[in-house]
């Protein structure tokens, strides 16, 4: 009989799991954090190659490049005197050179300073002897150009420098008078720190360019004639000129090869000269052919044009500008002279890629003969203002091109002084 509450099937018996297999005694535990014992017998590591490090751009080395520079195609003699030349600099760096040129006849140089300038012809810093070839002067013939050794001074953007050198002879000089602020004495006083006394002297005189060694940068000439070279009412000065003026505006150096009266011919015969012999020249702005107006038919106007410009292509990139309006001629029938300016511009802007537009900003809407209002002096040569729109108008086009201010150079937020 089956058991109390029995259901009649049969029940399974619970499996033990089988018991875990002792360790014998005296062999320790293992420890289940144990390293694995290292493998018998030696070990070999294959290399591995490192990364390479990307190698960094190295900056290009200094250079020079002109800050300043005059054509000086004109000559001016004189006994044993000291020039103190006030002169604007468009380019920062840690040295300079200076390049002297004689007139036309024999020039001896016997010893020249560089400092910067200070107030009535004194100067701001002790001046620093200028070398030749390692002696203190020199003595060369006519029209010869002279450079110095490098001179360690430390330059900014726009400063304004005193060069004083003690010359005797024929010197190359300006047609206008380009550097106010100047003087000369008669003697030797080229270390003098106090103001050189003696009388003021305005013409660039003797010293063509001075050179700034610093980061390789775009560097502009402008080859003109009176107009670049700044002639407004005989009471000139080069940092009125629109090259000066348009350097201050973008930030880099605007040499001013301009001269009075020159066309197209002395502006070939004397390139080698003027324009060819500066260094470090990336962009040369032309403005040229006021003077040949009548002279030359627009074929030779054009022919001529072409040639400057062939020459100067090796040497930099070209910018070719409109002649301005011109209200009155001094040479030649005033009618051909009008006919030819036109038609001179208007293949000026259908031939050359990179144009600067002078006329347009400078005639009147109504009359492309004549001046806006208060830009003119003799309705030939632009006032004052007259060369502050041709250099805004000079810095817009470049800026639009690509052109920025120069290594280190901080220019004021515009509207601002």
């Amino acid at each position: 009989m089956a058991g109390c509450g029995s259901t009649g099937k049969e029940v399974e018996e619970p499996v033990e799991p089988p018991a875990a297999e002792e360790p014998a005694p005296g062999t320790p535990a293992p420890d289940p954090l144990e390293e694995p014992p290292p493998p018998e017998g030696p070990v070999v590591v294959e290399p591995t190659e490192p990364e390479p490090v990307p190698e960094q751009p190295r900056p290009p080395p200094p250079m020079f490049q002109p800050g300043f520079h005059q054509a000086l195609r004109w000559s001016y003699s004189t006994g044993s005197v000291t020039f103190r030349l006030r002169v604007p600099v468009g380019r920062a760096g840690e040295r300079v050179r200076l390049a002297f040129r004689a007139g036309d006849g024999n020039l001896v140089l016997r010893k020249a300073t560089i400092a910067q300038a200070g107030p009535n012809g004194s100067l701001a810093s002790a001046p620093v002897a200028v070398t030749f070839s390692g002696t203190p002067g020199f003595s060369v013939g006519a029209r010869t150009r002279v450079v110095s050794d490098p001179v360690s001074l430390p330059v900014g953007f726009r400063d304004e420098l005193a060069v004083s050198f003690e010359v005797q002879g024929a010197l190359a000089v300006s047609a206008i008078h380009a550097l106010p602020g100047s003087q000369v004495r008669s003697g030797a006083y080229a270390s003098v720190t106090g103001p050189l006394g003696g009388t003021g002297w305005d013409r660039a005189v003797g010293l063509a360019t001075v050179e700034v060694e610093g980061p390789p940068a775009r560097a502009f000439v402008a080859l003109g004639d009176s107009i670049t070279e700044g002639y407004i009412d005989e009471q000139d000065d080069t940092r009125l000129a629109w090259p000066s003026v348009a350097e201050a505006q973008l930030g880099v150096p605007f040499a001013n090869a301009g001269v009075s009266g020159q066309g197209f011919y002395d502006a070939l015969r004397n390139l080698d000269a003027e324009v060819l012999s500066l260094q470090g020249i990336t962009d040369c702005v032309i403005l040229l052919g006021t003077n040949d107006l009548s002279a030359l038919d627009v074929s030779g106007l054009q022919s001529r044009m072409n040639t400057l410009v062939s020459r100067l292509q090796p040497f930099c990139r070209t910018w070719v500008g409109t002649l301005l309006p011109k209200e009155k001629s001094n040479h030649g029938d005033y009618e051909v002279v009008k006919r030819q300016r036109l038609e001179l511009n208007a293949w000026i802007r259908a031939t050359f890629p990179d144009v600067i537009d002078f006329e347009a900003v400078t005639r009147q809407p109504d009359n492309v003969h004549l001046f806006l209002d208060g830009l003119e002096v003799d309705g030939i040569h632009p006032s004052a203002a007259g060369h502050r729109v041709m250099a805004t108008e000079a810095a817009r086009v470049l800026r639009e091109a690509g052109v920025q201010p120069g290594p280190g150079v901080l220019l004021p937020a515009e509207g601002q002084p």
